[in-house]
């Protein structure tokens, strides 16, 4: 019995600075671990934050771009037939659209789904317009028409948009 109190005597003050060096040492190595991954994220943000905004630039000007008046004013030509003018502001949506679709990697969902669905209340406004005016219509006449429809909306597809990547931006930033 003596025996096993004099093991006991040497094992347990092992144990207690074992266990002790093994919590302090475990407590150390994950407060460093905490702090290089805060440098880490710090580190992306420097990297990251230019480039999600210039994600919302680009994209603010892709919507800027398919307004009704740009649309317009950069795609009418004269003595364009009404069917010409469509095809050439739908090809213009579309090619602008193409160029900005990697931009929805730094965006958020919401935003993403409403550039889609601005992108597409612009191709459905054009194509209704075609419908309204006819296919014998000239360009200068389809243009006024999307324009009188524009400016009776209170607000375009595209304002909408707009106005919510700039609410969310003042929110990530």
């Amino acid at each position: 019995m003596d025996i096993f109190f004099d093991i006991l005597k040497l094992i347990l003050p092992a144990i207690i600075v074992f266990l002790t060096a093994f919590f302090t040492i475990k407590k150390f190595l994950d407060n460093e671990q905490k702090k290089r991954l805060v440098n880490l994220r710090k580190d992306g943000q420097t990297v990251i934050t230019p480039i999600r905004l210039q994600a919302y630039e680009r994209v603010t000007m892709f919507l800027e771009r398919i307004s009704p008046l740009a649309l317009v004013n950069s795609v009418n030509k004269q003595g364009m037939s009404a069917r010409m003018l469509q095809a050439g502001m739908l090809s213009t949506i579309r090619d602008e659209f193409n160029h900005n679709l990697s931009q929805q990697v730094y965006m958020s969902n919401e935003a993403w789904l409403l550039v889609k669905k601005s992108k597409e209340e612009m191709i459905k406004m054009i194509n209704v317009t075609l419908y309204k005016v006819g296919d014998s219509a000239s360009g200068s006449d389809l243009s006024k028409v999307i324009l009188q429809i524009a400016m009776k909306m209170d607000k375009l597809p595209t304002e909408i948009a707009i106005d919510f990547l700039k609410a969310e931006l003042r929110k990530l930033f």
